[in-house]
């Protein structure tokens, strides 16, 4: 199977003759290891019976329904062309306001719906224990700075609903300094930063975060599109979207 580009593009960056990159783990007696690991787990997986099969089938499509159609909810109506479908249908001083109680009835949808996974993942004591509220805590902080800034009633669409919408420029104060969405930063710091990490809780925080980092570019797009080149000389200065020095 020919490899697609990107991974080519990387193996010549990674594979190179002559590189020095140090890799700090190697799986011994490669391939054979990793190819047993494959093995042993398939073999796990088909010494389940059917009914948990069936089971675990069931409760992965009911998910990936709700959890998809809460995302599709959140990646079609922040569109542009979903925005002007909805101006064409309701009054523009309610825009931001159906859409913020919508999904909101979506949100609450999923936490109702929603069924744990038994098993934990981890438990954290002692000081482990506190670095994890601590994590949690300054994601709380990051939340509600960035949500300050943005404002909280325009946020939820009740500037719009009164008539008193401001303009849309860009603030360069923190934490907008620290990265370009502290927001997705302050929920990723709050999710993962639980002491006690359920399965559960790991695969809702997996999938919320994973759908924040892929939409965040789109998100850009619809930003650099209506502030123009304001919020590209932005990008330019504040360069990491979400985790400072990584991404």
């Amino acid at each position: 199977m020919a490899a697609p580009p990107s991974m080519r593009a990387r193996r010549q960056r990674f594979c190179s003759p002559g590189c020095t990159l140090v890799r700090p783990f190697r799986a011994p007696l490669s391939p054979l290891v990793p190819v047993l690991g494959i093995l042993t787990c398939l073999m796990l997986m088909f010494s389940l019976h059917a009914e948990n099969w069936w089971r675990l089938l069931g409760w992965l499509a009911l998910g990936l329904v709700i959890y998809f159609t809460y995302s599709r909810h959140h990646s079609v109506m922040a569109r542009s062309g979903a925005k002007t479908w909805l101006a064409r249908h309701a009054p523009p001083p309610l825009e931001r306001s159906i859409y913020v109680w919508f999904a909101s009835i979506l949100l609450v949808g999923v936490t109702l719906l929603w069924r744990r996974v038994p098993g934990t993942v981890y438990v954290l004591t002692g000081s482990a224990a506190g670095l994890g509220w601590l994590l949690q805590a300054a994601g709380l902080a990051l939340t509600a700075a960035g949500a300050r800034v943005l404002s909280a009633r325009a946020l939820a669409g009740i500037h719009q609903a009164a008539g008193t919408a401001e303009r849309g420029d860009i603030r360069m104060v923190w934490p907008y300094t620290l990265v370009r969405h502290p927001i997705y930063l302050g929920w990723a710091l709050i999710m993962f930063g639980a002491p006690a990490m359920t399965v559960d809780r790991f695969v809702w925080a997996v999938v919320s975060t994973g759908y924040l980092i892929l939409a965040m570019p789109w998100e850009e797009r619809s930003l650099s599109a209506a502030a123009g080149p304001a919020y590209s000389a932005y990008c330019r200065r504040v360069r990491w979207r979400m985790v400072p020095g990584l991404y």
